[in-house]
């Protein structure tokens, strides 16, 4: 028979141990909470956004590719540093070859941004060396999507064109661009002869940083060249 001592001693610990459990559940509780409503409200953080994609597309396309559109061709040329025609055969060649550019529909039967939006915002990336979110706006491309379709696009210009367009001259091609220097004047010559940075003092103030090389004064560079 245990002593009221011994009786004693096993009562307090026994509610020791029941003070911690109640501790323990009510700390676990806590930090469960913490955890999971934490990464939920961290998750809601990023607002979906609908850009409207179809109407970025529908602008597009009237003001450059409809029958009629709202801007020449000379205007075209001048926006995104090529003609129409090889414009549109990069899109096609892309579109179709090109797994990602696609247009597809989603679970509710509407369809994705175009090889159109998709292309013109990657071309005009690399023509001015801008954002990837300043055509958001008018394309509606976000700019992860912007990048991701930046990534996509030049793995497939080197997958579609890269064995004609990507690869050294040959002998073959060396002499034809000799004979054709040699009929200019410049006997001997392959590519470039010289460049010079030229002052642009109509330079538009949303470009300057771009064109400004360390001197503070907008510069386009000339370069003459044999071929």
């Amino acid at each position: 028979m245990s002593s009221p001592s011994s009786y004693e001693d096993d009562v307090i610990d026994d509610q020791i141990d029941d003070t911690f459990e109640d501790m323990f559940d009510q700390k676990f509780g806590q930090m469960y909470d913490a955890i999971v409503h934490g990464a939920a409200n961290k998750q809601n953080k990023q607002a979906y956004i609908e850009r409207e994609r179809e109407q970025g597309h529908n602008q597009l396309w009237n003001d450059y590719f409809s029958e009629h559109p709202t801007y020449p061709p000379e205007i075209f040329r001048r926006c995104f540093r090529m003609n129409k025609p090889l414009f549109l055969s990069i899109v096609d060649r892309i579109s179709n070859e090109v797994p990602y550019f696609e247009q597809r529909r989603n679970a509710h039967g509407r369809y994705g941004l175009s090889a159109l939006q998709m292309c013109t915002g990657v071309i005009c990336m690399l023509a001015y060396g801008q954002a990837s979110d300043t055509y958001d706006e008018y394309l509606r491309l976000g700019e992860s999507t912007a990048f991701l379709c930046l990534e996509k696009f030049n793995e497939g210009i080197i997958q579609l064109f890269g064995d004609e367009y990507l690869r050294k001259p040959t002998s073959e091609d060396l002499h034809r661009l000799l004979d054709i220097g040699e009929v200019r004047g410049f006997s001997g010559m392959i590519g470039s002869i010289d460049c010079m940075h030229l002052e642009w003092k109509n330079c538009l103030r949303s470009w300057r940083g771009q064109y400004t090389r360390g001197h503070g004064k907008p510069t386009i560079v000339l370069e003459a060249v044999a071929s």
